[in-house]
């Protein structure tokens, strides 16, 4: 007989979220170090995916690294998600973007109020979006195919 252990709903809620949280960072300086070695970024800082004040340039090579790192960071962790919690993807993203702000905040003793920061998370909700209905389509399709 195998040992049986219940975990409470709100445990496992908070645990993925923990995992989710550590998948995040952990995929964003990995990221960002492969953003560096190919942008040839050989200085940046550790708190680099906290830094917001940046000069939003495109002949900014700081600003290239960070820009790429996030929206990549975004998009990979979307789809790793699925296999962390399978259910509530996107409450799981929403909930590491606010955590990821707060931390932001908390880093650089400011909160980001500038426009091209938010933005590149913007870039990240409407292509969450977006995807997800392609794959709500294409999942209702392969149901009304085997039906």
């Amino acid at each position: 007989m195998a040992l049986q252990v219940r975990v409470a709903p709100s445990k496992v809620v908070w645990q993925n979220l923990l995992i989710c949280a550590i998948l995040f960072y952990t995929v964003y300086y990995v990221v960002l170090g492969m953003c560096c070695v190919m942008l040839g970024v050989y200085e940046l800082d550790v708190l680099a995916p906290f830094d917001f004040k940046t000069n939003p340039s495109w002949l900014n090579t700081n600003y290239k690294v960070l820009l790429v790192s996030t929206e990549v960071t975004y998009f990979v962790c979307g789809l790793l998600f699925v296999l962390v919690v399978e259910e509530w993807v996107w409450d799981y993203g929403i909930s590491v973007t606010i955590l990821h702000v707060a931390i932001t905040s908390t880093v650089m003793l400011e909160f980001p109020l500038t426009s091209h920061w938010w933005a590149a998370l913007g870039i990240y909700i409407e292509r969450e979006i977006r995807y997800r209905y392609i794959l709500y389509t294409y999942i209702l399709y392969i149901y009304m195919i085997l039906i």
